[in-house]
């Protein structure tokens, strides 16, 4: 059945891909053409839109203060958009969950709320404040992975693809981290599904192949025709790399997709980090 959809976010990667995808399936799109975080003219254009549902995936990763502005994007506009009573999917983070217990981890792990970096500590604030707001008015949230293909950070052309492939990214000894990524598409096939099902609940949106960065890095560095990263010492690796690729790489745990292949019926047509195009 067709339904009008309102989305916030919809230039960046996730967006491009969402749009099409949407419209393929039958469904009216309307873009969220104003500041998610002007709440008189948010609430103006949600009247003035009148969907059945909004997507809400917007980001500020391009902004100069992109952490700030993203964690404020996640907790005023989500607040924001819930105002207005309109069904919501919105998008959270798969990675914001703590690092203790097992290396993958389902939707009802705690969050990094005291995470040692201020900036990080910010970010799973606003992911909480999301995440619980959404659920309290029986919406639905989905959980992605870190985000891989074309026009991500991970691709040839991406900041830490071009590293890679000019082997001038570097590896902490102890790379055990675990990190769940997802493609772009199998993202916003997610979305699509969590549109047409009305499925309230948190659900993790990641492929079937959660990586320790001893794996994952060499790994995509080969496939992109670099070198092999050079081994650094752990107690060098936040001086050098930053502190959260540092913790990526070594204390993060990946995020099981379990609940969304039941609930949703959704499942990755790219089943890890090496694929470039889905099986056949």
């Amino acid at each position: 059945m067709s339904v009008r959809v309102l989305v916030a976010g919809t230039t960046g990667v996730l967006g491009r891909a969402l749009l099409p995808v949407l419209r393929e399936r039958g469904h009216d799109v309307v873009p969220l053409g104003v500041d998610l975080l002007d709440r008189a003219a948010v609430l103006a254009a949600v009247r003035s839109a009148a969907p059945d549902v909004v997507v809400h995936q917007a980001s500020a990763l391009r902004h100069p203060d992109a952490l700030t502005r993203t964690a404020r994007l996640r907790a005023e506009g989500t607040a924001t958009l819930l105002e207005t009573g309109i069904r919501l999917v919105a998008h959270s983070i798969a990675f914001a969950t703590a690092p203790a217990g097992a290396a993958v981890l389902d939707e009802d792990a705690a969050l990094y709320l005291d995470a040692p970096d201020p900036g990080w500590a910010a970010t799973t604030a606003a992911v909480a404040a999301l995440e619980a707001s959404t659920l309290a008015a029986s919406g639905t949230v989905l959980r992605l992975g870190v985000l891989h293909g074309p026009g991500t950070q991970y691709a040839a052309d991406g900041a830490i693809g071009a590293a890679l492939a000019r082997g001038r990214y570097r590896q902490p000894a102890d790379a055990h981290g675990v990190t769940s990524f997802v493609h772009v598409l199998d993202a916003a096939w997610a979305t699509v599904l969590a549109v047409e099902a009305v499925v309230p609940g948190l659900f993790n949106i990641t492929d079937d192949s959660p990586a320790v960065g001893a794996e994952w890095l060499p790994g995509l560095a080969a496939l992109l025709g670099g070198p092999p990263p050079r081994t650094i010492p752990a107690d060098m690796a936040e001086r050098l790399l930053g502190w959260f690729p540092t913790y990526q790489l070594t204390r993060l745990r990946g995020a099981s997709n379990d609940r969304a292949r039941q609930a949703l019926g959704w499942k990755p047509r790219f089943p890890d980090w090496r694929s470039a195009s889905p099986p056949r």
